[in-house]
């Protein structure tokens, strides 16, 4: 009769295993899913602060353009009698400053040098939350698989610590893929 209740007691225990087991399975795919999606959008983040960054440097190569022929006009300003042709060079100075003022900043269209560093530094900064929202991911992931290893091995070694362990490793798990969603700078501030 003992063997009999042994039996279906096992059982029940590898039932409340496979389930956990199940339950952790499907936690990592949705880590998997998390770190995935993160990863896209770092490296989307990181094309948009390239493309930004790329355009403040045709700004200022532009400016600095500007700036150089205007500086050359006043020099020549000097040196020119002529009143319509002093006049015309003058307009032509005061309209290049204003051109290089502009690609300094731009606020209207937000494409000034200021605005596009601006702008880049916040994609950098979404980037860098998205690598470590990645980070944690990944983390919570190999968690989750030494959790299922350690699950299975119950099943085979029969010690309740195992799935213990698995359960609360599910746990960790859990929580950091909600920070990962919520707040990974948590984390951030705790390992840096």
């Amino acid at each position: 009769m003992s063997g009999h209740g042994q039996g279906h007691e096992a059982a029940n225990h590898n039932k409340g295993v496979a389930l956990l087991i199940s339950i952790l399975a499907l936690m990592l795919a949705f880590s998997e899913l998390g770190g995935n999606n993160a990863e896209r959008e770092a490296q989307a983040y990181n094309l948009e602060a390239s493309n930004l960054w790329a355009f403040f440097q045709a700004k200022t190569i532009r400016r600095t353009t500007l700036q150089v022929a205007a500086e050359q006009i006043e020099t020549q300003l000097f040196s020119v009698t002529d009143p319509a042709q002093r006049d015309t060079m003058q307009k032509r100075m005061n309209e290049w400053k204003r051109t290089a003022d502009r690609y300094e900043s731009e606020p209207e269209t937000g494409e000034g040098r200021k605005e596009l560093a601006a702008r880049a530094k916040v994609a950098e900064t979404q980037r860098n939350t998205n690598k470590w929202r990645n980070e944690i991911f990944e983390l919570s992931s190999a968690i989750l698989q030494i959790a299922i290893v350690m699950s299975s091995a119950m099943i085979i070694t029969g010690i309740a610590a195992l799935a213990w362990t698995a359960g609360g490793m599910g746990i960790v798990a859990s929580g950091l893929m909600v920070i990962a969603m919520v707040a990974p700078e948590l984390i951030r501030v705790v390992i840096p």
